[in-house]
């Protein structure tokens, strides 16, 4: 699964914005604020861990689960890249366009 499929999930991305609010956060304190199962969590963190988006730390018998930043970072710059490109084509599409109307106004 890539990142954008693990963020399709609406799930994932409260997990996400959960542990954006409160930091580090056990499976277990993370479970309490949803009203899904323990296993339907464990499943979504474990999407989340498999495209690097939280990390998980052991703690005895917990683990502890926090943004991986750095994603979140490469993520930023990739959507940058895109919206850079995507203001391209409309400054390109505004030219036309003016020119066209200038065409007709004549």
């Amino acid at each position: 699964m890539d990142i954008f499929s693990a963020l399709a999930d609406h799930t994932r991305r409260d997990i996400i914005e959960t542990l954006a609010s409160s930091g580090k956060l056990s499976a277990s304190e993370i479970c309490d604020k949803f009203s899904l199962s323990h296993p339907a969590i464990s499943q979504h963190l474990k999407v989340l861990r498999d495209v690097d988006l939280v990390f998980m730390e052991k703690r005895a018998q917990q683990h502890i689960y926090e943004i991986n930043p750095q994603k979140f970072e490469e993520l930023e710059v990739w959507i940058s890249k895109m919206r850079k490109a995507w203001c391209g084509r409309f400054d390109t599409l505004d030219a036309l366009l003016a020119v066209e109307t200038q065409k007709s106004i004549k």
